[in-house]
Formats: C-alpha cells, structure tokens, sequence
C-alpha cells in the first residue's frame, strides 16, 4: 500500500535541558494564552529530578519556560483560565500559568514506589492517566482514572511497563479508550466504563514489529477514523516518524518524518490560521554527546502540513468551577 510521506520542519530549538524529553503538548483554549501549546520537559536531563511546564506561541515561535518543583508527565487544561493539571511525579496539581504556583489536588498514587506518573488525556467524563517504569524494565504502573470532582483514583489496571498515549471516544452510548503500553509495541483498544470504573473488552489495534521504534504519544484524526502515533526510534536512523494508522485495519496510511531527530514523543493537530498542522515533540534521552552531534534537531519541536480539511475537536476542559 502507498501512502504520502511529508517531511516536518523545525518550528522550535529548545535549550539544551528542554531538549532531553519534551511531551504532552496541548493548545490552550481559554484566557489571554489561547492558541498557545501547552508542554513539559519532563525532567532536564539525565537524573534531574525537576521538569517544567512550557508555553508555545506557534505564530512567532517562541517559548516560554515556567519551573516545576519535580517531573510532569503530562498537562490538560482546566476551566479556570490560565490553569492546568498536571501528573506530577506520583500526584496530580494545578498549576498557575500566571504565578507559577502549584495547588495540591489531594489525587496521588498508591503503588510501587519506583514509579512516577507518564501520559493522560482529558475525557468528558475525567482524566485518564498512566505510570511508568522509569528504567523501562518491569511491568509495575497502571492506568488510572481521577472522575470530575473527586480526588479519589480509581485504577483500571495494573501492569504497565510505560503508559503512554491515550485516546478517548465515544461509542453509541459507551466509551472506547484506545491505549498504548509502550514497551509491548502495541496500539490496544478497550471499552471503558466510567461509573464502575472498569476495562473490558481489550483488542490490539496495531503491533509495530520488533525493529520498528516503540510508540509512544497518540491523537486522534479529525475524522474519528484513524490515530496518529509517534515513534521513539532508538537505532540508528537519519529521521524520526509519526505514522498515520486506520483503527479498522491498523494500516498505515501517512508517515510524517522528522529530520535528524529520531525519537518523536507525541504528536499534537492544531489550526494555524485556516490549516491543520501537526506539531511533533521529539528527545534526546538517553543519547551521549557522539549520538547528538548524529542528530542535531533531537529534542526540537516539529511542524507539518496535514491534508484534514476540517480541524480536530478541542479536548474537554477538567471541571473545577461550580
């Protein structure tokens, strides 16, 4: 099967301690900073212990860097302007986008304590987050979900290597969530149900082949008909990719290529005037200084022309006023 293949430019060279695992990107809806992409560094640098959450404007292509007292896994916006929530290390707290300040939440997981919080989406009907593994080696994180207006989790499973991208949609009268364990290389599909907090029903989607990179984020296409995965390529290759994958058939339909960067982390489609872009984070994780000077644009950020006509629906916004 034929598909286009689209060369992505750079749209931002970050410093050097943003450059080592930059995730999570979202566009802000709300408040003075709508249209600017919401990102974290998870943690700046091999063995630091902080991170920071990152302000995108994508029409002048600046960045701002707000600190964050530990490592963030991933952001979504709230209803209150110019606050999000964030996976920080093992807990979940808003953050201030004007002051900086972090707000405890009360929502923290009880598990293995090697274990901090990775990737999670917005869903109408909460946040659905996952763990990792910070070695990348045993199975001990899960998949949670924080329901609106509570601070209890409910966990949905155990036995995550590495949670990462995640995809809610609804189906009929129920909800699908589409999931990605990185290190079992594969897309799953389950139904989820909310109320009772449970996952059944689980199906592979895509298995990507032992040589072919790991998934890492993913997002929906703005027809509901596909996903868009990045790849975290760790071999030696000149480019990374994002692939284009039907949920019918898990075939791959468009590849978007990241020019000396290999290790794409999550893709995010956005509107840049009358166009939808994908705008692509990539890593340097992991890589010694002879490997970085191999791929001089790992850790930048990434932008793509698309061919939707249409633009993606705007993710729902976590529920704190009354």
């Amino acid at each position: 099967m034929t598909y286009p293949t689209i060369d992505a430019g750079l749209m931002l060279e970050p410093s050097t301690e943003l450059r080592y695992l930059p995730e999570s990107p979202t566009c802000l809806q709300l408040g003075p900073l709508s249209g600017q992409v919401a990102w974290v560094g998870i943690q700046h640098g091999q063995g630091s212990a902080v991170g920071s959450v990152n302000l995108l404007d994508p029409d002048n292509r600046t960045n701002r860097m707000l600190p964050l007292p530990g490592r963030p896994g991933f952001v979504v916006e709230t209803d209150r302007p110019e606050t999000l929530l964030v996976g920080l290390d093992r807990r979940l707290v808003l953050f201030d986008l004007r002051t900086g300040a972090t707000t405890e939440t009360g929502a923290r997981i009880e598990e293995d304590p090697s274990t901090m919080i990775n990737d999670g989406v917005a869903a109408p009907f909460g946040v659905v987050f996952g763990t990792k593994d910070p070695a990348f080696t045993d199975p001990l994180g899960s998949l949670y979900l924080l329901r609106n207006g509570a601070s209890d989790l409910v966990k949905l499973r155990g036995e995550q290597t590495c949670s990462n991208g995640k995809v809610v949609i609804a189906d009929e009268d129920t909800w699908q969530l589409l999931d990605i364990d990185t290190a079992t290389r594969q897309v799953v599909r389950y139904q989820i149900d909310p109320d009772a907090g449970e996952l059944v029903d689980r199906g592979v989607v895509t298995q990507l082949a032992d040589d072919d990179g790991y998934p890492d984020g993913m997002v929906l296409t703005p027809d509901g008909k596909s996903v868009i995965v990045a790849i975290f390529n760790t071999g030696e290759v000149d480019h990374g990719e994002a692939r284009q994958l039907s949920l019918a058939t898990g075939a791959i339909e468009a590849v978007w290529r990241t020019p000396g960067s290999p290790q794409v982390t999550c893709p995010l489609l956005f509107m840049a005037g009358s166009e939808v872009k994908l705008l692509l984070t990539t890593a340097n994780e992991h890589m010694d200084a002879t490997k970085r000077a191999r791929h001089p644009h790992a850790g930048c950020l990434f932008v793509a022309a698309t061919a939707f006509g249409t633009p993606p629906p705007p993710p729902p916004l976590v529920p704190l006023t009354a």
